[in-house]
């Protein structure tokens, strides 16, 4: 998702590698401008390369944490949505049970309140008082039953109610760390950016020729089989995808980020994938890298920040960073954390 060098044993290095995070970037810009006349030009240039790919991989770093407040945000807003509505269904079944006990209330109320061995000795027929009595008793009984299902009703109506406010708080609190997130991003682009404008012209070329081109022309990959008919349908649609834009914090289809790619490619498939690619790691069985396969997902760095889809002789496709498109890399672009089989 964000700026990597490719291996050496690729022959094609044309991207920048990327190293531990540090705030480095207005540091790398003072290196840019204000070096002494005896500098190397190659080491300023690569100073420059370097702080722009630390500031990509933090960017990535951040796009993840986005994209997994953003999946929080929309988990609490269902949770919400469940628990007002069960709170509604709730109040309404009180309000029909009190509507019940108000009616029983009233029936007894107009009947009167005549001591029961008094009635049954004025009655002139003390058989049919006896029934009726039966009924009062038993009318007695589902009253009493009522009152206590809506004590119980009671008690879930506030046992959801308090559940929904979590939820509300708890989607408010996200949606302010996904807005916090995205501020970290922007920043994190713009100033990558910012340290490229720094640069002479033909250097500022040649970095945008090589964020631009993946590799001259599509790899071999005569030979290679998915094992799975899901698997080999996800990679059909990650190779659609190729040239397609990056677009942080996107899952397609018209742009992605690189657990975006992930997640778009498998729902092809008819797979879901969770949104992060700290989630993505763990969403199959993990086999080692010389056993992989097509359509496995390779993990980038001990994090797992980055990640994208192995295809088949030694190359992966993923969403690299801003300004560079989909495309082709080869698996050892940068230190493997995992594979994972779908």
């Amino acid at each position: 998702m964000v700026s990597h060098r490719r291996s050496t044993q690729s022959g094609r290095g044309r991207g920048v590698r990327v190293t531990v995070v540090s705030a480095a970037a207005a540091t790398a810009a003072a290196t840019l401008t204000g070096a002494p006349a005896s500098a190397d030009p190659q080491e300023t240039r690569e100073s420059a390369k370097a702080a722009v790919d630390r500031l990509h991989e933090e960017a990535e770093r951040a796009t993840e944490r986005f994209n997994a407040a953003g999946e929080r945000v929309d988990r609490l807003r269902r949770e919400a949505d469940r628990a007002q509505d069960a709170t509604a269904r709730g109040q309404q079944r009180v309000n029909l049970m009190r509507d019940e006990l108000g009616a029983m209330a009233g029936a007894q109320y107009r009947t009167g309140t005549v001591d029961p061995a008094l009635a049954l000795l004025l009655s002139s027929d003390p058989d049919s008082y006896l029934d009726r009595a039966a009924a009062l008793d038993r009318a007695g009984a589902r009253q009493a039953l009522t009152l206590d299902r809506l004590r119980q009703a009671q008690r879930k109506v506030a046992q959801t109610r308090a559940e929904a406010t979590r939820a509300l708080a708890g989607l408010e609190r996200d949606r302010a760390a996904v807005a916090r997130h995205k501020r970290t991003v922007e920043a994190k682009l713009r100033q990558a950016r910012q340290l490229l404008n720094s640069l002479p012209p033909e250097e500022r070329a040649a970095f945008d020729r090589a964020s631009r081109s993946g590799r001259d022309g599509a790899p071999d990959l005569s030979g290679t089989a998915p094992g799975s008919s899901r698997a080999r349908s996800a990679v059909a649609a990650v190779g659609q995808a190729l040239g397609r834009p990056y677009v942080w914090g996107a899952n397609g289809p018209s742009g992605f980020d690189c657990s975006g790619l992930m997640q778009w490619a498998y729902a092809q498939a008819g797979v879901s994938l969770p949104r992060t690619s700290q989630a993505q790691r763990y969403a199959g069985r993990m086999v080692p890298l010389s056993q992989a396969q097509p359509g496995d997902l390779v993990a980038y760095r001990a994090d797992a920040s980055h990640i994208g889809m192995y295809v088949g002789n030694g190359q992966v496709i993923h969403a690299p960073y801003p300004g560079a498109p989909v495309r082709y890399d080869p698996v050892g672009m940068m230190p493997v954390s995992s594979v994972t089989r779908i």
